[in-house]
């Protein structure tokens, strides 16, 4: 096993953050978790295709609004 699970402040690190908006983010379900015992921690993969997620929807964005002019 190469990649090592992250921790909130790691994500929070990650995407520029608090690490109370990052937890919000993991416990609302947006990033996927993974328990174990009372700990929660991110898979590096899931938080990568959160982040591609993110960065298509705000591509699509003005484009969206370009169509309604």
């Amino acid at each position: 096993m190469e990649d090592q699970l992250l921790k909130s402040e790691e994500v929070a690190r990650i995407l520029h953050v608090s690490r109370s908006f990052a937890y919000l983010l993991m416990k609302r379900g947006d990033i996927p978790t993974v328990r174990i015992g009372s700990a929660v921690r991110v898979r590096p993969e899931d938080l990568e295709r959160y982040i591609e997620e993110k960065a298509m929807h705000n591509e699509a964005v003005p484009k969206l609004l370009n169509r309604k002019a």
